[in-house]
């Protein structure tokens, strides 16, 4: 690991595109791989909660996995969520990540589990010590209960595999907590989209993006307005944005994005059971939000060649 990756920039979470039967729209992926490259992104976060990694089956997991690293031939970093229910199938995992030519993990505590501190830090130590994969460590204890607090990551800082955190606990203050405790250790990433803003006033070096899936242009100049400094455009910016953005931090975000990129003609809205595509009133007032985003999208300066 002596070339540790510092990562940096966005890092979209990319959906795993579906047909109607449910069965892997792999081509219908690899197009939308090909726009998120084109506008700018630094990397692909693959199989994450908005890929839809616990509903896919094993092998469907790696077909997607294989399927960025082909498209992205080295363009960006390539990814893959790390969402397992135990430490033995996690590890079988990142070795298999490993093989297909992923650039590192996006590595969640254990699922279907809380664990304690000494629990959760065990397992990250565990798979870590698996692999030769640099790793992000996903803290999200709002929907997977196991919460990595900043002394934790303090403890697994002396792990040189841990090269970036995702902090998506909802709570800005971590930032800061994080910088005073751990500063410079870590590539420092949010994942909550109605906080990026105040994110990066905070200091960030990227941003694991939703909603922009469906708006990447506007989401890599909102990204680039924050690391010019530029707080009053990207601002305003931010205002256009934010509805569309809270569409990423409702538990229907899957259903909410697809149905986004749909309606942006990136992708498709069907989703795995036991998720069902949107219905009747809740439908209607997504499809306004995302429709008043549209007619109301900003023109943006053109990006240099």
């Amino acid at each position: 690991m002596s070339n540790t990756p510092h990562w940096h920039g966005v890092f979209p979470a990319v959906t795993t595109q579906l047909k109607k039967d449910q069965s892997l729209d792999l081509p219908g992926t690899a197009r939308h791989l090909e726009v998120l490259i084109k506008s700018g992104v630094t990397g692909l976060v693959m199989c994450g909660s908005l890929g839809e990694n616990q509903a896919l089956d094993p092998e469907e997991k790696r077909r997607v996995v294989q399927l960025a690293v082909e498209v992205a031939d080295g363009r960006v970093t390539v990814l893959s969520g790390v969402a397992e229910s135990s430490t033995a199938l996690a590890i079988r995992y990142v070795k298999d990540c490993e093989k297909l030519g992923a650039d590192g993990v996006m590595l969640m505590p254990a699922m279907l589990y809380k664990g304690d501190p000494r629990e959760t830090t065990t397992y990250f130590r565990t798979v870590a010590r698996n692999t030769g994969l640099p790793i992000m460590i996903y803290n999200n204890p709002l929907s997977y209960a196991n919460d990595v607090t900043p002394e934790m990551f303090e403890e697994l800082a002396g792990e040189k595999k841990f090269v970036a955190l995702k902090e998506s606990s909802g709570n800005v203050r971590r930032l800061t907590d994080l910088h005073n405790r751990v500063g410079g250790r870590f590539a420092l990433f949010t994942g909550v989209d109605d906080l990026l803003l105040e994110s990066a006033i905070l200091g960030i070096d990227g941003w694991v993006a939703g909603t922009g899936i469906a708006f990447p242009e506007e989401n890599q100049h909102l990204w680039e307005l924050t690391r010019k400094q530029e707080w009053t455009k990207a601002r305003e910016l931010y205002r256009w944005f934010t509805p569309l953005l809270h569409l990423d931090v409702h538990s229907k975000f899957v259903q909410y994005i697809k149905l986004a990129m749909q309606e942006c003609g990136l992708g498709s809205e069907w989703v795995r059971a036991p998720r069902l595509t949107l219905a009747g009133a809740e439908r209607k007032q997504v499809l306004k939000i995302i429709h008043d985003g549209i007619a109301s999208r900003p023109k943006l300066p053109k990006r240099k060649a």
